[in-house]
């Protein structure tokens, strides 16, 4: 459990500095409770022990301590450390010296004037813990502690505090503070304390680099509620409702305690069992919340393999080998597919078959980049938290030559960065069985090679090709269903050799306009009516594109068996070098 990876990191003196960030506004219970509550109420109850003070600095709030009763045993350190005296010492001259009693008030004054200034100045709030740690490792002149205790400090909404962005553009007291955390965590003396600070945000990256990325400051995940917790949670929830809960703790990965609590309570209102529609709607409601609209969505394929016409050899090869390693959680499970083939081909709707066929979530990844600085790490960070909550789920991924930018010098440290991590979750062997990646692109060729290496998608590219055969033959018969007046296999095979057309998108548009005509004429059309409107329709040109595209789909293809039969190394050798002939022409 987090909180136990937390107190280790503490008490083995690893670092004095931890950034907890993930589920942080959740709801947490002790072990063997069943009463959740906030995080800070959970952590400070969890480290209430004899010899720490525990601090809280709230944004909106004061400095506080918990419990409230060590305010006298600070205020007597801090003034003592002030004069370098004893607290002793301090005491009795004030009892005898009106000018020693005067300095005392002062030094009280001025430190109960910093408690109150905290409130809604966070800079003043930070300097001021700071100095309080400074005050605990000092020693006064008899070699005894000015402050006895430990401290263990929690600072809230530290992303807040201390938010990401170039330093220069950063207001002037967001600087101020981002150099008062950089020197307090970064001194020598407070590493080497007994003291501790713990930053509580949503992510590392919404924090200041020059913080987040200091080595004396190590990271702690707050991950999302496991099966456990939410059956405990289930269990312990108070209002009546019908469902089971062992079942219903299984569904409902990927929500938060918070979202748990909604779900039970819009059934308990309702007096109602809880559906898979319910829970499928909430746990889509609250990741798209999480991420944001704009990043993902929830893709729901009502088509299977069966609505998709011809690809014979490719919809058994789906059904036999790929559909069971992408159900599969174990080692057979492959971590992803891309799907390449130029443009038209039918790439998206055989895989969203694919993904209908295979019964799992299916979070389509629109765009991860973010225009401000920082919150595309905000972003990953995100998506990958609820990867690792969420049972099994499939990845989806269009035009992904360009959904994760260039890795290459001339791109941006952001676009590299955001392609090296997602890289790492590709091939990382927690998400393995977990998440399967789905990358769909007319130009593998522009994929980062890192993407395309065995281990991640590079365990199977699949080139999805023009049809040809009795595939293209089947195309023409679906073309002309319900639109030829007379035997639907014979007019096909008439009028297959004539046609212009080469791929599904180019038959699906010939098959709308023909079912337009017959809408306008009111009747069914004749062989010579079909051949005579299908020879109006001029192909676009983007022969020469389409072309380099399927050649970079043969090339990248990494299964014979889904390669033009009889293909052999001279056939593959003259691909490439087709494909250099059409690059030295412009063509990409």
């Amino acid at each position: 459990m987090f909180a136990t990876r937390l107190a280790r990191l503490l008490n083995s003196g690893q670092t004095r500095t931890v950034l907890l960030h993930g589920e942080v506004q959740d709801l947490f219970a002790a072990d063997g409770e069943t009463v959740f509550e906030p995080l800070l109420p959970f952590l400070t109850g969890r480290f209430a022990v004899p010899g720490v003070v525990q601090i809280v600095y709230e944004l909106n709030g004061p400095i506080r301590l918990v419990g409230g009763s060590q305010w006298e045993v600070l205020r007597r350190g801090w003034v003592a450390w002030k004069r370098g005296t004893t607290t002793d010492a301090n005491i009795l001259q004030s009892l005898v010296d009106r000018k020693q009693q005067l300095q005392t008030e002062m030094l009280e004054r001025d430190f109960d004037a910093n408690v109150a200034d905290a409130t809604g100045k966070p800079t003043v709030a930070l300097e001021f813990l700071r100095q309080l740690t400074l005050c605990s490792r000092s020693r006064d002149p008899n070699g005894n502690a000015y402050i006895p205790e430990k401290l263990l400090i929690f600072i809230e909404a530290a992303d807040m505090l201390l938010p990401a962005g170039e330093i220069t553009r950063l207001s002037a007291a967001d600087r101020h503070r981002v150099a008062v955390c950089a020197d307090w965590f970064s001194d020598a003396g407070f590493m080497n304390g007994d003291d501790s600070v713990v930053l509580i945000a949503e992510s590392v990256g919404g924090i200041h680099e020059r913080v987040a990325r200091l080595p004396a400051v190590l990271s702690v995940a707050v991950p999302a509620p496991d099966v456990e917790q939410r059956r405990r949670f289930i269990d312990a929830f108070d209002q009546p409702f019908e469902t089971d809960i062992d079942n219903l703790a299984e569904a409902t990965a990927g929500l938060s305690i918070h979202a748990l609590r909604q779900l039970l309570m819009s059934a308990a209102h309702g007096g109602h069992a809880i559906t898979a529609g319910d829970v499928i709607g909430k746990v889509e409601e609250y990741l798209a919340a999480k991420l944001g609209d704009d990043v993902v969505e929830f893709k729901k394929p009502s088509h299977s393999l069966d609505a998709v016409i011809g690809f014979t050899r490719l919809k058994k090869f789906l059904k036999d080998e790929l559909l069971p390693r992408f159900r599969s959680d174990g080692p057979d499970a492959l971590p992803g597919a891309a799907v390449a083939g130029p443009i038209g081909s039918g790439k998206t709707f055989i895989f969203e078959a694919v993904a209908a066929e295979c019964r799992l979530p299916v979070l389509v990844l629109k765009n991860i980049r973010s225009q401000w600085f920082g919150q595309t790490d905000v972003l990953l960070e995100r998506l990958r938290l609820v990867l690792e909550s969420l049972d099994k789920v499939i990845i989806f991924v269009d035009e992904a030559d360009t959904a994760f930018g260039a890795i290459g010098p001339e791109g941006h440290a952001t676009e590299r960065r955001l392609t090296g991590k997602i890289q790492q979750m590709m091939s990382d062997p927690r998400l393995r069985g977990k998440v399967t990646w789905l990358l769909m692109t007319a130009r593998i060729h522009l994929l980062s090679p890192d993407i395309r290496r065995p281990g991640r998608v590079g365990d199977l590219i699949i080139p999805i090709l023009d049809p040809a055969g009795d595939d293209r033959l089947a195309f023409v018969e679906w073309m002309l269903d319900g639109v030829i007046d007379g035997e639907l296999e014979a007019a096909a095979a008439e009028i297959e050799p004539k046609l212009a057309a080469d791929s599904a998108a180019a038959f699906a548009s010939l098959r709308s306009n023909l079912k337009a005509r017959v809408v306008a004429k009111g009747r069914k059309l004749g062989v010579d009516e079909v051949e005579h409107f299908a020879a109006d329709f001029i192909p676009p040109a983007i022969g020469d594109t389409r072309r380099y595209q399927l050649l970079q789909a043969l090339i990248n293809c990494t299964r014979r068996s889904l390669l033009p039969e009889d293909v052999t190394e001279e056939d593959r050798a003259r691909w490439a070098e087709e494909a250099r002939a059409l690059e030295l022409r412009g063509i990409r």
